[in-house]
C-alpha cells in the first residue's frame, strides 16, 4: 500500500479533514520534528486541503510533500485577500522549503537623497529595503540604470554629486558646475530655496511624473519673464527642452505609463521570469528570477505566487499596472490584494493591447534570451565538472566545490575566502564566505589557512552541513600538506577528494601543477582542457573574492584606526564625526570649531580631536 494514502501515514488526514472549515483562510504545513513544509491560502479551506490527500492525480513532488506532513494547523481569516496577505507574511517568516522562495539577502540599487542635508546629492545606494535616513526611490533593476538616471537627473536640474566632505570645503566652483552639470551650492551660488526646488523636480521626475514637472517649469518660466527675469527664465527654458527631449526618446513610440512587466519562460531544464520596469514610459532595465518550482506548479499558478511574494513578501513598491504574459491563477483575488497594500487601485492583466503589448512582447524576449543564455551556461558547467571527474579518476562526478585563498598587505588586514562552486549553477554566491584571521603572525599564510579550514569544517561537521566533494587549496604543496592535516584533525579526511594548485615556475595560466590528495600524486592538464579552465576558474573566483575582503578590512581599519585611540571617541562618535565629515580626511581638513559642530561632541572634545589629528 503506498505511503501517500491517507489511512497509512502517521497523519490522520480523515479525521482531521473531517474538522476543517469551508471558510477561507492559511493552511501551514509541518514535518515530524515539527520544521515547517510548507504553507498556502485557499479560498475554501477544507476543499483545498482535501486536494492533497486525493489517492490519484498528485505530481511526484506532491506526493513527497504529503509523505512528510505530520502537522497541519490551519487560521481562518474573513476574506481570501486577508488569507493571500498573511500567507505571504508567513512565507516571508518562515521560508518553508516547498514554497516559491524568493532570494531577499542581496541588497537593490535605490536612487538615495538625505533629506538630513541643506543641499542634498542624488546618489545610488544599495540596501535591502529602505531606511529613514532620507527618501529613497526604486528598486531599480541594476546599477547601470541607476547611474544613468542620476545622470539625467544631474543634466537637467544641475544637482550636485560630489561627496559630503568635498562640498564643506571647497572655496570656488568645480568643474561640474564648469561644463553646468552643478548649480554650485558649495560656494553660495544657489540658496537653499531654490536648490530644494531643482531638487523636488528632479525626485518627482524619478516618482514618474515627469509631465507634472513640465507643466510646473512653464508656469515658473512665464512668471520669471512677466517680473523680467530673463536669464532664470532662459535657464527654465532650456530645462523645459531638456526635459520634453527626455520624454520623447522615453517614450519610444509607447507613451507614457508606470508598470511591472513579468514574463514568464519555462524550456526542458530551467525557467525564468523577467521583470521590466517602466517609470514614465520609459524602460529602466530588466531584472532576471529562476525559483525553484518545488511543487511542478502550473505557470499560471506559479506566477501568481511568484507576483504575490515579490510585492507582499518583500515590500516592493507598487506602479500602477502589473502586466503578465500568462493568466495568473486568481488574478482578481492579486490585483483586490496588491490593491489593499497599496491603498490605491492597481491594474493586474494579461489583456494588454497597443504600447502595453510592445512591453510584455520585450519583457518575453528578455526572458528567452536570459533562459536560452542560463541553459547553454548551464551545459558548459557540467561538461566541465565531468571533465573534471575524469581527468581527477572520480567514481562519481563532484557536485559541489569549495575552494580557500588568503590576502593580506604584508601582514595587515589578512582575509581568507571560501567560493563554492555548484555543477548545478556554477559560481554559488550565496554561499560564499569569508573568514577574518585573527591571533596568526602578519605573513603567516600556512596559519591563516588552518585557522580558516578548521573553521569552516568543524562547522560543518558539528551543523551536518553538506560537504565539498572536492577541496581546493591555492598555493602548492605547502598549503596542501596543511589541508590535509587539517582535515585528519577533524577526522574528515575521507568526505572530499583534495586537490592542490601550484603555479608553474612563470606564473602563467595554463602551466598549474595539480596535486591530487598528496604532493607526490600530480596531475597535468594542457592549458585548453576544460577540467583546467574549471580549476582555474575556481580558483580566481576565490582569489577575487579575498582581495575584495581584504581591502574593505584594511581601508576600513585605516580609516578609523586614528579616532580609535582617542580618548572620549567610542564607536557611536567615531560614526557621528565620520558621517559628518564623509570620511577621516574631511576630519583632519576640519576646523576646531567645526569638529565642535558635530552632534554628541562637546568643545573640549573637539578640542582633543584637533589636537590628536593635527599635533
Amino acid at each position: 500500500m503506498s505511503t501517500n494514502d491517507p489511512t497509512n501515514t502517521r497523519f490522520d488526514a480523515r479525521a482531521f479533514l473531517r474538522s476543517v472549515s469551508e471558510a477561507p483562510g492559511v493552511y501551514r504545513m509541518y514535518d515530524a520534528k515539527g520544521d515547517i513544509l510548507y504553507v498556502g491560502k485557499a479560498r475554501r479551506l477544507k476543499a483545498r486541503l482535501s486536494s492533497y490527500f486525493r489517492s490519484t492525480g498528485l505530481n511526484t513532488k506532491t506526493r513527497a510533500l504529503v509523505s512528510h506532513i505530520a502537522d497541519i494547523q490551519v487560521t481562518v481569516t474573513h476574506t481570501e485577500t486577508e488569507a493571500l496577505l498573511l500567507e505571504q507574511t508567513l512565507i516571508k517568516k518562515e521560508r518553508p522549503p516547498y514554497n516559491i522562495l524568493m532570494r531577499d539577502d542581496k541588497s537593490y540599487p535605490y536612487v538615495f537623497a538625505n533629506t538630513r542635508h541643506a543641499f542634498p546629492k542624488l546618489e545610488m545606494r544599495r540596501v535591502r529595503r529602505p531606511r529613514n535616513d532620507g527618501r529613497y526611490y526604486g528598486p531599480y533593476p541594476s546599477s547601470v540604470a541607476v547611474r544613468d538616471t542620476l545622470q539625467l537627473m544631474q543634466k537637467i536640474f544641475r544637482i550636485r554629486n560630489c561627496e559630503d566632505s568635498e562640498f564643506s570645503h571647497r572655496e570656488r566652483p568645480c568643474l561640474q558646475y564648469q561644463i553646468s552639470r552643478c548649480t554650485a551650492p558649495c560656494v553660495g551660488y544657489i540658496d537653499e530655496h531654490d536648490y530644494q526646488q531643482q531638487l523636488e523636480h528632479a525626485t518627482q521626475c524619478l516618482e514618474g511624473r515627469s509631465e507634472q514637472v513640465a507643466i510646473r517649469l512653464s508656469h515658473e518660466m512665464e512668471a520669471a519673464a512677466s517680473s523680467l527675469a530673463f536669464e532664470k527664465a532662459a535657464f527654465i527654458r532650456d530645462q523645459i527642452q531638456q526635459l520634453r527631449s527626455l520624454q520623447s526618446h522615453q517614450s519610444v513610440d509607447m507613451q507614457h505609463g508606470n508598470a511591472d512587466v513579468f514574463a514568464y519562460i519555462e524550456q526542458p531544464g530551467g525557467l525564468c521570469i523577467t521583470l521590466l520596469s517602466i517609470r514614465d514610459g520609459r524602460v529602466l532595465g530588466t531584472r532576471h528570477f529562476t525559483p525553484d518550482n518545488g511543487l511542478d506548479l502550473p505557470s499560471e499558478a506559479l506566477m501568481g505566487e511568484f507576483i504575490s511574494q515579490y510585492y507582499l513578501g518583500l515590500e516592493q513598491r507598487v506602479p500602477a499596472e502589473v502586466l503578465v504574459n500568462v493568466t495568473l491563477e486568481d488574478q482578481a483575488l492579486i490585483e483586490e490584494a496588491l490593491s489593499h497594500y497599496a491603498e490605491r487601485h492597481i491594474r493586474v492583466t494579461s489583456q494588454v493591447r497597443g504600447h502595453r503589448a510592445q512591453w510584455v512582447r520585450l519583457a518575453q524576449t528578455n526572458a528567452e534570451q536570459h533562459l536560452a543564455s542560463t541553459l547553454s551556461n548551464q551545459k558548459q558547467i557540467r561538461q566541465r565538472f565531468i571533465a573534471l571527474r575524469e581527468a581527477l579518476g572520480l567514481a562519481e562526478t563532484p557536485k559541489r566545490l569549495e575552494c580557500f585563498d588568503i590576502s593580506h598587505s604584508h601582514g595587515e588586514a589578512t582575509v581568507a575566502s571560501c567560493v563554492v562552486f555548484d555543477s548545478d549553477m556554477g559560481p554559488n554566491t550565496s554561499e560564499y564566505r569569508r573568514f577574518n584571521i585573527n591571533g596568526v603572525a602578519p605573513g603567516d599564510d600556512y596559519a591563516a589557512m588552518r585557522q580558516a579550514l578548521t573553521r569552516r569544517y568543524t562547522r560543518l561537521r558539528d551543523e551536518d552541513q553538506t560537504f565539498p566533494d572536492v577541496l581546493i587549496v591555492d598555493g602548492g604543496k605547502g598549503q596542501l600538506n596543511m589541508a590535509r592535516e587539517v582535515l585528519e584533525e577533524l577526522a574528515i579526511s575521507n568526505r572530499m577528494t583534495l586537490l592542490g594548485v601550484a603555479k608553474g615556475t612563470t606564473r602563467k595560466p595554463g602551466l598549474e601543477t595539480l596535486f591530487l590528495e598528496t604532493t607526490d600524486q600530480t596531475v597535468t592538464l594542457e592549458g585548453t582542457e576544460p577540467a583546467l579552465h574549471l580549476v582555474q576558474h575556481i580558483r580566481d573566483e576565490s582569489h577575487r573574492f579575498a582581495i575584495t575582503g581584504h581591502r574593505r578590512k584594511r581601508d576600513k581599519q585605516r580609516r578609523t584606526s586614528s579616532l580609535e585611540g582617542i580618548a572620549g571617541i567610542g564607536p557611536k562618535r567615531r560614526q557621528a564625526l565620520l558621517r559628518y565629515f564623509g570620511g577621516l580626511q574631511g576630519i583632519r581638513k576640519a576646523s576646531l570649531d567645526d569638529i565642535a559642530n558635530v552632534p554628541g561632541i562637546s568643545r573640549p572634545l573637539a578640542n582633543t580631536i584637533y589636537q590628536a589629528l593635527n599635533g
